[in-house]
């Protein structure tokens, strides 16, 4: 499908005959009702309660989520607390453990938030935008559901809660079809590597989401038998060290879907069963960051204050361009975009907000 990359580095997929299903009336609807759909059904399916999340926290505290481990933060002194600095969250993977053991939620209870986010090192484009909104949830669980299996479990029942939604937005509109199938595939990341050993780990996705429509990849931040990560973690949230199916590594993993509007794979969710205080050391230390040990949360961590759990994202904005067949992340999410970007798409018929 073609693609146009801008000079600032922000790039755009112009799909081929793209006519929006619905007008911007329609899909205001349609994103109000996508929302509490879903949240409805994924609080039900992994038994969450609704919590309050911030926009910030402060710096140095350990809180913040690293995402890659190269994302800059945003961040701002505040005048009342001597200068301290805060930082606009990335994700919430770290404030909701602390969060489970304030509570106190028992095992197989969580919470879910709405988690508002500023990435200002996106490269924009169809799919990542400056503002980023998810459902992050977290749920405890017990050493003995450390497991691929459990993780497994856990995927099925976000997909099913995907599935069913998807047919809600039938109903609303019914020009918009399903297509989603019937059940997600699983791979590990490794697997899929010697399945297409010359491809690059995207062309990967696609390669397999193409096949089946939905895949989960396992093991996303361990390094793999040539040495590359499918992508990168975060060394202190995830655990994707310690053995999972066919003594391959990883605990976590991606949630991808096939896009045909645009004819790739896009990522829904990332999550994971997290590190315990055997993973958070190795992971720390072969990432070479064991000072951040120093840390407030880490040292929660390594104290046992702090609920052994699984938890993730997903992606607000796109599961909501994914159901109503949007080409852009920009028809749903108001945000900053480059002049040439905005001008290019009213040419295609892609009205952004």
């Amino acid at each position: 499908m073609p693609q146009t990359k801008f000079k600032n580095m922000s790039y755009l997929i112009k799909p081929e005959t793209y006519k929006p299903l619905l007008d911007l009336k329609e899909t205001e609807l349609g994103i109000k009702k996508i929302k509490e759909f879903f949240q409805m059904n994924l609080s039900s399916e992994l038994r969450l309660r609704r919590v309050t999340a911030p926009l910030f926290v402060l710096k140095g505290m350990g809180i913040n989520d690293d995402l890659n481990g190269i994302e800059r933060a945003v961040s701002f002194p505040i005048k009342d607390l001597g200068e301290a600095n805060a930082e606009v969250v990335h994700s919430l993977a770290k404030w909701k453990r602390l969060t489970l053991a304030d509570y106190g939620i028992e095992p197989g209870y969580g919470i879910y938030t709405d988690m508002n986010a500023i990435r200002a090192d996106e490269e924009l484009g169809n799919l990542h935008s400056l503002y980023v909104d998810q459902w992050d949830w977290e749920r405890v669980v017990t050493a003995q559901q450390r497991t691929v299996e459990f993780l497994k479990e856990t995927v099925n029942k976000i997909y099913a809660a995907m599935v069913r939604t998807e047919y809600m937005v039938y109903e609303m509109y019914p020009q918009i079809k399903p297509c989603l199938p019937e059940k997600i595939h699983f791979i590990h990341a490794e697997e899929l590597r010697r399945l297409y050993p010359t491809l690059t780990a995207k062309e990967r996705e696609n390669e397999i989401c193409q096949m089946y429509g939905a895949v989960f990849i396992i093991g996303i931040g361990a390094p793999l038998g040539d040495g590359k990560k499918h992508d990168g973690r975060a060394p202190d949230y995830d655990d994707y060290t310690t053995d999972g199916v066919n003594g391959l590594p990883g605990l976590n993993g991606d949630l991808i879907l096939w896009n045909g509007v645009l004819g790739q794979a896009i990522e829904l969710s990332s999550m994971g069963i997290r590190v315990d205080k055997k993973a958070l050391k190795r992971q720390l230390q072969e990432a070479n960051e064991e000072k951040r040990l120093n840390l407030y949360f880490h040292k929660r961590l390594m104290e046992d204050t702090l609920p052994l759990s699984i938890g993730g994202g997903i992606g607000q904005s796109r599961l909501c361009m994914f159901y109503l067949r949007k080409a852009h992340i920009g028809e749903i999410q108001a945000s900053i975009w480059p002049h040439e970007m905005r001008q290019t798409c009213k040419e295609l018929g892609i009205y952004l907000i």
